[in-house]
């Protein structure tokens, strides 16, 4: 057979637009190697996540390949991590024109949120695996635009039990790892509700994983309900691969939930997602104010 290489493949499956299926079998015509370390960036830095700005996208104002320019022209930030329901059809041209903006305005693609793309914790194990199927164009076009992880979701049907909850998403997790560890791409879990706002039971899954490219992007979303933001970000900091930031409801909580995060020894990007122009702007301000870079 012959040798079919992922950059290869990619360029083949993703030509003919984001709906087509990765098939498994072409895993195994790739020459096996060790991955290399799985580590951040080992320095604090701030990037640009989409749906901080989503409105503006959903308006038309621009599209997923004028973002490299809007975060380096109107707010001279260095990194930027996309959403997948954003993006065209990601053919071979879309991705090359995407890089070369990337490029040409000096912004690190550093991540890809990716939603809709089934559920990590079912009891369904077809379904498990349908989810996984459906991750992995989402991982090799991370690889090639040079991204370092892809978020997901893991949620869970209401009053699951969180034992049967832990089970089912060690295997999902397990599975979607065998596919990202040889393209050097982390797979990361935010707290968008169901049993990924327990940040127990999300430790008790990083622990039951444990593989150096699983962690956690803690959303700083504002406290409220049952929900501890900065209990959460404090159990989930020594997981996390990466900072879904946001503006709290004071500057005081803001700056302890920065400093927080730095003592703990995570150097890696801020991605602000806080909504709108102006919240992006002050969250850039409190964050070269408080974190040392």
């Amino acid at each position: 057979m012959k040798h079919v290489t992922r950059r290869g493949f990619i360029g083949k499956s993703l030509a003919i637009g984001v709906g087509s299926v990765i098939a498994p079998s072409f895993l195994r015509t790739e020459t096996a190697q060790a991955a290399p370390k799985a580590v951040w960036i080992g320095k604090n830095d701030i990037s640009l996540a989409q749906w901080a700005l989503v409105d503006e996208i959903h308006s038309g104002k621009w599209t997923n390949l004028d973002f490299p320019r809007i975060a380096r022209e109107d707010f001279g930030i260095n990194g930027i991590e996309f959403v997948n329901t954003l993006f065209g059809v990601p053919t071979f041209n879309y991705l090359n024109e995407l890089k070369k903006n990337a490029d040409d305005y000096g912004v690190q693609m550093v991540l890809i949120m990716v939603d809709a793309e089934g559920e990590t914790c079912t009891p369904s194990k077809e379904e498990r695996k349908q989810t996984v199927i459906n991750h992995r164009k989402w991982i090799d076009i991370a690889q090639y635009l040079g991204c370092h992880a892809i978020r997901t979701n893991c949620i869970g049907e209401q009053g699951v039990s969180k034992t049967e909850a832990l089970k089912w998403s060690a295997e999902t997790y397990n599975m979607m790892l065998e596919y990202a560890i040889p393209a050097n791409i982390s797979i990361l879990i935010e707290n968008h509700g169901g049993v990924s706002n327990d940040a127990d039971w999300l430790v008790s899954l990083m622990k039951e994983v444990n593989s150096k490219y699983f962690g956690v992007l803690p959303d700083w979303r504002q406290p409220g309900g049952d929900f501890d933001n900065v209990d959460f970000l404090r159990k989930t900091l020594p997981y996390s691969g990466g900072m879904s930031f946001r503006n709290q409801p004071t500057d005081a909580l803001t700056e302890e939930m920065i400093k927080m995060t730095y003592d703990s020894g995570y150097r890696g990007w801020y991605g602000i997602e806080s909504s709108g122009r102006e919240n992006v702007i002050k969250s850039k301000e409190l964050l070269l104010k408080y974190l040392p870079m």
